[in-house]
């Protein structure tokens, strides 16, 4: 299923949430957030309202509350969110970023064994130089 959901900063917030719990209260996310960030409930129930209208959530009434269950699988999400990212940059600047993320990021001896295959991979059919695909005669330095 391909994908194209624009998630904000404090919407990833309430799917990291959901995503954790599969399927839950506006009450548990309430208070799982408010020990995490200083938002009040309608705060964060209107980020579920908005992520049920982005169709990222379902809301099941169950009483007077709803019962919260993501739409969108997690893993899916966040590889959209990085290609939308990478797709908006130069990609001249795709490995300077890349070596910026990877710096920054903690990983498993296992990730760093994957990343490594994949790259010695890549590498055989790599180009010397990547072409730079921003407005002709702009000079990008990485």
């Amino acid at each position: 299923m391909d994908i194209n959901l624009e998630i904000t900063p404090a919407e990833w917030q309430v799917m990291r949430v959901v995503w954790s719990l599969k399927q839950t209260t506006s009450s548990q996310i309430i208070e799982i957030l408010q020990r995490k960030v200083d938002w009040k409930p309608a705060t964060i129930k209107t980020l579920l309202r908005r992520l049920v209208d982005k169709k990222a959530l379902s809301a099941t009434r169950q009483g007077r509350g709803f019962i919260y269950q993501p739409l969108v699988a997690e893993q899916q999400t966040m590889d959209q969110a990085a290609d939308n990212l990478f797709d908006n940059i130069c990609e001249r600047h795709v490995g300077c970023t890349l070596e910026h993320v990877i710096s920054n990021a903690t990983l498993s001896k296992e990730d760093i064994k994957n990343l490594q295959s994949i790259l010695s991979t890549k590498l055989k059919d790599s180009p010397t130089q990547v072409k730079c695909n921003c407005i002709p005669g702009m000079k990008m330095d990485c």
